[in-house]
């Protein structure tokens, strides 16, 4: 139930991060605005984050999780009727909307630490590999899709504005769903509250160390969001929505069966060398999308560079679980998944002003530079530190 949560979810994420920037674009706003509001997004969802892991040792996860998707329902119906800069920076804020292709949301440390519950050491890093798949094969979906709800409106002759708002109330609706998904769950979830009076007693050191170099990692992501990328390229080639959502579509693909080929190259060379040894080359196939001279050779690599992006996320979040405590899992689910939003947040403006004065992909180039420093940092801080399964 779990996997399929994650599809679900994964599907109308895709959906969001293509429409949103084109929704914001539509009406009126400028780079920086766009920025503003994925940067709310993203911040909010940090703030939360943090916030349901270091209570979920108390309270059943499953709850949390019902939780979660009212405020899911909400965020989508409130983005769906409102067009005001600040209220939409309010609403970014307080909801659930991801901007970008990975779970950046509440929904995360909970789903972790319920599916790290549920398998054996040897069966976690494959099991996380089926859990991202099914969020990224359908989430690529899902940016494929993006453009249909536009396409409907515009043929029967409604305005564009139609279109970008029915992709929120599809939000919303999708909420109802895995709600009713998370009330099945709670009679069978394999995580129980704990009386300890802190989510983080003997791993605390591991884990604030992994946070913050995963926080460096998230800043580097926040100059390229699947939603500034999307930015960059309106204003450089000037694509349709859906031909961007295609090309989204698939690099989805080739990162959701790159989840599995990960699994196998973790056992062969651990998981810490899987995760620096395919991040780095992403890096640089990004850095050559910045210098491609016309449209389809910069897709290409952008493609290419889907197959190695995300083989570090099943395998990093392996890693999380393994060298923690059962009970201390979603504290630190959460604590090391909240950079990906909240150090995330920060570059969004930045990168927005940058696109406002060039078409050059200075924002690129700052996500490839931050995220080649985090590999490295990472490899000689945490080689040694191994999972029971590699003991």
């Amino acid at each position: 139930m779990l996997i399929g949560t994650r599809g679900i979810r994964g599907f109308v994420d895709g959906m969001v991060y293509v429409m949103l920037p084109a929704y914001l674009l539509a009406l009126g706003f400028s780079g920086v605005q766009i920025g503003a509001v994925i940067t709310a997004s993203l911040f909010g969802s940090a703030i939360f984050t943090i916030g349901t892991g270091l209570i979920a040792h108390r309270v059943a996860p499953a709850r949390l999780l019902i939780y979660a998707s009212c405020i899911m329902i909400a965020t989508g119906f409130a983005f769906g009727v409102t067009t005001s800069f600040v209220a939409l920076l309010v609403i970014g804020f307080l909801g659930t909307m991801n901007p970008s292709a990975g779970d950046v949301s509440m929904f995360l440390p909970l789903e972790q630490a319920s599916v790290s519950q549920s398998v054996s050491d040897t069966d976690r890093t494959a099991m996380f590999a089926l859990y991202n798949l099914s969020g990224a094969l359908v989430g690529s979906i899902g940016a494929l899709c993006a453009g249909i709800p536009l396409w409907i409106a515009l043929r029967y002759n409604h305005s564009s504005l139609t279109g970008y708002r029915s992709t929120f109330v599809m939000y919303a609706l999708t909420g109802v769903v895995v709600l009713f998904i998370y009330q099945r769950l709670s009679s069978h979830a394999n995580t129980h509250p704990a009386n300890s009076a802190h989510a983080l007693t003997e791993s605390r050191r591991v884990v604030y160390k992994l946070a913050v170099l995963f926080s460096l990692d998230s800043l580097g992501g926040g100059f390229a969001t699947q939603a500034i990328f999307a930015l960059w390229v309106f204003h450089k080639f000037d694509l349709a929505v859906s031909t961007l959502g295609a090309i989204f579509f698939a690099t989805g693909v080739l990162s959701a069966f790159s989840s599995l080929l990960s699994v196998h190259i973790a056992k062969r060379i651990g998981l810490v060398r899987t995760m620096v040894f395919t991040h780095i080359p992403a890096s640089l196939l990004l850095v050559g999308v910045v210098f491609m001279p016309n449209v389809w050779l910069a897709m290409t690599l952008f493609i290419l560079r889907g197959l190695l992006s995300q083989m570090d996320v099943p395998v990093r979040q392996s890693y999380v679980m393994a060298v923690v405590t059962p009970p201390e899992r979603a504290a630190a689910a959460s604590i090391t998944n909240v950079p990906r939003s909240l150090a995330t947040a920060l570059p969004p403006i930045a990168a927005g002003w940058m696109l406002d004065q060039s078409n050059f992909g200075w924002p690129l180039l700052a996500c490839a530079a931050l995220k080649i420093t985090y590999d490295l940092l990472l490899l000689v801080q945490f080689r040694h530190v191994r999972p029971p399964e590699e003991q």
